[in-house]
């Protein structure tokens, strides 16, 4: 009789930053070697499950520990600041 093994569902969060030129950058907060880029926003969703996956694959290949998501909202703000004139 074969066992099989249960698939654990990992969850991490994802930024995904709109292009002025289009598409987005997708980046993963608690795994800076994650970055990748989607024309479409459907796409950057593909690209990042993706990249996360394979990032995942390589690490428990490697027999190390995964690192715990960054739950952390993002805090956006606008900065000024005084420009010397010409």
């Amino acid at each position: 009789m074969a066992t099989e093994r249960k698939a654990k569902i990992l969850s991490y969060t994802v930024l995904f930053e709109p292009l002025p030129e289009g598409g987005y950058n997708v980046v993963v907060p608690a795994i800076p070697e994650i970055c990748t880029f989607g024309r479409t926003f459907a796409e950057a969703r593909r690209m990042g499950a993706d990249a996360l996956r394979c990032y995942v694959e390589s690490v428990e290949k490697a027999r190390l520990e995964l690192p715990r998501d960054i739950r952390r909202s993002p805090r956006i703000e606008r900065l000024e600041v005084k420009r010397r004139s010409a």
